[in-house]
């Protein structure tokens, strides 16, 4: 299967994206978040850094749950660039 590119709107998304998951993971470690979200911590990491700048909703929603952060939330303040607010 052949990935197109990511468009400079998506990666820069990603970054708000995994800034805001970084603020919200807090003092919590990376590796017990992401064994709470099921996930690697090698695949939080990634987010988190925005290599992955359009992760799987899945995954996101796991890593929301794990860190108690509403998808509604979530999606309202990587969805607006002018906005970098920690969701509710």
């Amino acid at each position: 299967m052949v990935r197109l590119p990511h468009t400079p709107e998506e990666i820069e998304r990603g970054e708000r994206l995994g800034a805001l998951l970084r603020r919200a993971r807090g003092d919590r470690s990376m590796l017990e978040v992401a064994l709470l979200a099921g996930i690697s911590p090698e695949t939080l990491r990634k987010i988190e850094t925005g290599r992955v700048p359009a992760p799987a909703f899945p995954t996101i929603a796991a890593i929301a749950a794990t860190l108690e952060l509403s998808l509604d939330a979530l999606w309202a303040a990587v969805g607006d660039a002018d906005r970098v607010a920690t969701p509710a």
